[in-house]
């Protein structure tokens, strides 16, 4: 079979692991107070949107048993 000599094509990209960059990158842009506050209202609504759903949800969720008895001992009376 006929054998290539020339090395790999992408050889570079094994030695990459090796490479170290003395460029750092530039520092990350400060959020400005119209972000902050937006970041906050959007943190606040998906909070109260739980919240909401869990008192909404809660009687739903709940077992109650006292409706069946009386419409039990209703019927019972009037017979």
């Amino acid at each position: 079979m006929f054998r290539r000599r020339e090395p790999v094509p992408f050889a570079f990209l094994a030695e990459a692991d090796r490479f170290r960059s003395n460029v750092s990158p530039p520092p990350p842009e400060r959020a400005s107070l119209s972000q902050i506050a937006g970041r906050w209202l959007w943190g606040l609504t998906i909070v109260a949107s739980l919240v909401g759903s869990l008192v909404v949800g809660m009687p739903a969720l709940t077992t109650d048993h006292s409706p069946a008895q009386t419409q039990q001992s209703q019927a019972s009376q009037g017979h």
